[in-house]
């Protein structure tokens, strides 16, 4: 095969058999969610799914692996969204190709086979690739000059560039400490026609030297002096962009005219009907229908907080760049199938997923639109001055009223050589009280130097233990003792406290020792395999090495265990009422209650409640044990046990049978299924676009909350003097005399408006040819303010009209212009800027619209200034 004919599906399976050949595991992808790591938005690299390997927490059946993984740099530290579009190589998603060695074979092999891979599969010009190596790495030198042969000349040697003798850009570093070790890079020269030096020059920022694979040798230990250490076995973390290496075997300078993305931006063309493929919006489109869907196969839903709120940010500028190509309706959404005949073979999830993200980005693309002309006209009246700054109060007005994220506004402004005032922004969020929405959440707490043993857990078996105490942390510092009153984590050598996992939350209880007392209240994991007790030392003191009586509180523990095993019934009976595409997209099990995020596009309805509630509650009666085992991952699947996408399992993993549900969980569970009692839904509601939220309760929680609705019911009965059982006829027959009585008062309103709107029409004002009325109407609600309306536009033919009604504080809008003048005047700017001075906003169409606010002493001045604002356009 030569490199023409390499297809960016030819160079994922060509990668992935080269190292399954050479003793390489193949392992799929994992989701772009990071499991259990929450010092990460986004999968941003292939080691991701290997850092618990790397960091000993975690070990794997084999030594030897290799992956094609999905990838996503758009939020946190590691943010790429800026620029896509506007570079050759720069993206949201990408994918990265990769081999590991865990404690296997170390730089010969790694080097030697990346070099064979290249030159010799993917048949790469030799003359073409250079090297790079850390400054003190004699080892990875002699190896390129002398074992592979390549010209030292091309191979150079990077060393300190930030002051420290391991800060390079060739030395890799997990954290400020740990695993760590130098790098070597290969760079491909896209020739002297491309501006550019090789690595190492004062040029190498250009691109003509480009690189494509980083070799990372784990083999030091960094220590907090700053020292490094050997590790017992070194490790290799390898990288190359497929896309990279794809622009390059296809003879392409930029990554947008592979052929993957030519595919994609022949699609987006032919949704935004746009003849010029070049057109940069086309690639914007192309990259981010990628990461959107992908993100949404992986359970990410727009929202306006944490990872959704990138997902969001993402969808939106897509959706611009579109509606700057004159794509006026929804057109995202049709991309999904392109793509998924681009990537689904490689990606299975995410062709299962097909239809569901397409519903998903339409729903989202629905609810942008609806505002973006707007927020656009708004945006360009601000910039129409030709100022080179916009005021941040604009760009938060647009973020605000129009959904316009930030970097929407910062785009567009770029494209016309505008800056935006981020500050001012900064400045306006803040004095709203929304800040920090995205990345702080996923900003992790002081991470605990923690050297001991691994904590063994024995709260499955029992809940009442004898230990020693091996750590004690004060504020995220290590400490010898904890005296009374303090508030501290304390890690024992054994401990039957569950610590938060898989949606359930940690235990609480009792630690003593002597006359020492230590309350916990949450239990959380200090690492995968190491437990922390958070709480507050009462009376005593505890030292390291204190053997002590761990107490789990037992009635906590009990209900928590309930509501974990209802959830693991209530899954399945959701899939076999609903359909299989019902996927656990999120859980919290807690005392109180049990809550369950599931793929859904459409409300629970009550029927459908019923049907859950009954299959659940019949497995209950039928009093099934409950068996948990532990086996290897291969034979797991064997059982058809359920396991969820994007979920973390180690090298083995515990299968739980609950009935007839048959799931992977580590969590605490009760021993028969008649323990669980009694189970209850007492919620159902959306939560984003295609996801649904049931809450439930069992056990004495699920009695009391019946006995609560029993009450209810009683009081209602009797306040309408009837037994609980005529409840239904006697409530129709009220409802039905409220309705008469509603209407009869409607009629009493409607006449009394038009008395007002017959006298207010001699108050309108002639303006330039046009009438204008601004005035309030006492006693009308929204229908009367649009009934008077549309009865005041047609006496005075050619109008733009403000009415206003209050009660209390607060104060009701509506604005209206005649068809003849909606040319000059729209209603719903109109409306609008009533609405502002009145502590509101609102909108609505050119001819009609309503808003509202909450102070109705400034409402005599908004009324006063409608007549000079309507003067302003006209």
């Amino acid at each position: 095969m030569t490199t023409a004919q390499f297809t960016v599906a030819d160079i994922r399976q060509t990668f992935l058999d080269f190292f399954k050949e050479r003793g390489h595991t193949v392992v799929p992808s994992s989701s772009l969610v990071p499991a259990n790591d929450p010092t990460l938005m986004f999968t941003n690299s292939g080691m991701v799914q290997f850092k618990d390997v790397f960091l000993g927490t975690d070990k794997r059946p084999y030594v030897r692996a290799a992956s094609v993984q999905a990838c996503l740099r758009a939020g946190g530290k590691h943010n790429d969204l800026e620029n896509v579009g506007y570079t050759a190589r720069h993206h949201t998603f990408f994918e990265m190709l990769g081999n590991w060695s865990f404690g296997d074979y170390f730089k010969r092999e790694s080097l030697k086979w990346a070099w064979e891979l290249l030159t010799e599969v993917y048949k790469l010009p030799a003359d073409k690739l250079w090297a790079t190596v850390y400054m003190e790495d004699d080892e990875a030198y002699d190896i390129w000059t002398k074992e592979i042969g390549l010209p030292p000349e091309r191979v150079v040697r990077i060393g300190d560039n930030k002051g420290a003798r391991y800060a390079s850009d060739n030395f890799w570093m997990m954290a400020d400490t740990g695993p760590c070790g130098p790098c070597s890079e290969i760079f491909y020269d896209h020739g002297p026609h491309i501006p550019g030096g090789p690595p190492g020059s004062p040029d190498a920022d250009g691109d003509r030297y480009i690189e494509i694979w980083n070799n990372v040798f784990m083999q030091f230990d960094m220590q907090p002096d700053g020292s490094v250490r050997p590790l017992p076995a070194p490790c290799v973390d390898t990288g190359m962009g497929l896309e990279r290496l794809a622009a390059i075997l296809q003879h392409v300078h930029s990554n947008y005219e592979i052929d993957l993305f030519q595919a994609l931006i022949a699609a987006a063309a032919r949704e935004t009907h746009t003849q010029d493929l070049a057109n940069p919006s086309l690639r914007v489109i192309a990259d981010h229908i990628r990461a959107t869907s992908f993100l949404v196969a992986d359970g990410v839903i727009p929202s306006n907080e944490g990872r959704g709120y990138v997902q969001r940010r993402i969808i939106r500028r897509a959706i611009r760049h579109g509606y700057k190509l004159g794509q006026k309706t929804p057109f995202f959404h049709k991309l999904v199938p392109d793509l998924v005949k681009q990537m689904g073979t490689a990606y299975p999830h995410l062709a299962k997923a097909q239809q569901r993200v397409m519903e998903v980005l339409k729903a989202e693309e629905e609810r942008f639109y609806e505002t973006l002309a707007n927020g656009m006209d708004i945006l360009d009246a601000a910039l129409a001055g030709g100022q080179k700054v916009l005021p941040g109060e604009v760009a938060f007005k647009l973020h605000d009223t129009y959904g316009f994220p930030l970097d929407l506004t910062q785009d567009v402004c770029r494209e016309r050589g505008v800056t935006v005032d981020v500050a001012g922004f900064d400045a306006a969020m803040d004095k709203q009280k929304a800040a920090g929405r995205a990345a702080g959440k996923f900003k992790m707490d002081r991470v605990l130097e923690y050297a001991g043993e691994v904590n063994k857990f024995v709260g499955y078996e029992k809940l009442e233990a004898s230990a020693k105490i091996t750590a004690i942390y004060v504020e995220g510092t290590s400490v010898a003792a904890l005296k009374s009153g303090q508030e501290g984590i304390v890690v024992l050598d054994t401990t039957p406290f569950y610590a938060e996992s898989g949606g359930q939350v940690g235990d609480a209880g009792l630690i003593e020792s002597g006359s020492a007392r230590f309350q916990v209240d949450d239990t959380q994991k200090i690492r995968a395999d190491v437990f922390g007790q958070h709480g507050q030392l009462t009376q005593g003191t505890l030292n390291v090495g204190d053997h002590v009586l761990a107490k789990v509180d037992m009635k906590r523990r009990a209900a928590t265990m309930r509501n974990h095993s209802v959830t693991h019934l209530m899954h399945k009976a959701l899939r076999e009422v609903l359909g299989e595409h019902v996927q656990q997209k999120g859980s919290l099990v807690d005392p109180d209650k049990t809550r369950f995020d599931f793929t859904q596009n459409t409300p629970v309805t009550s029927a459908q409640i019923r049907e859950i509630e009954a299959r659940v509650n019949a497995e209950i009666l039928e009093n099934h044990p409950t068996q948990a085992r532990v086996m290897d991952i291969e034979s797991a699947k064997a059982t058809g046990a359920m396991m969820l996408f994007g979920e973390k399992y180690g090298e083995t993993v515990r299968v739980l049978d609950i009935g007839s549900s048959r799931e992977l969980c580590g969590g605490t569970h009760v021993q028969r299924t008649g323990d669980i009692g009694l189970f209850k839904i007492v919620g159902e509601s959306g939560v984003a676009a295609g996801i649904r939220r049931i809450e439930a309760v069992t056990g004495a929680n699920a009695l009391a909350y019946l006995q609560q609705l029993e009450s209810t019911v009683q009081t209602v009965a009797g306040s309408l003097k009837a037994a609980p059982t005529e409840l239904n006829g006697r409530v129709a027959q009220v409802l039905e005399q409220v309705r008469t009585l509603e209407k009869e008062v409607a009629q009493l309103k409607g006449k009394l408006a038009s008395s007002q709107g017959d006298e207010l029409v001699s108050q309108a004002v002639d303006v330039k040819g046009f009438k204008v009325l601004a005035a309030r109407l006492e006693g009308a609600d929204a229908k009367t303010l649009r009934d008077t309306m549309d009865k005041l536009k047609d006496k005075l033919k050619s109008a733009a009209i403000v009415l206003a009604t209050v009660d209390g504080a607060k104060v009701q809008l509506a604005a209206g212009v005649t068809a003849d003048r909606m040319g000059q005047v729209k209603a719903g700017e109109l409306v609008n800027f009533v609405a502002q001075q009145v502590g509101g906003k609102g909108g609505g169409k050119p001819d009609m619209a309503m808003a509202g606010g909450t102070d109705a002493s400034k409402l005599p001045g908004a009324l006063q200034s409608v007549q000079q604002w309507v003067a302003d356009r006209v």
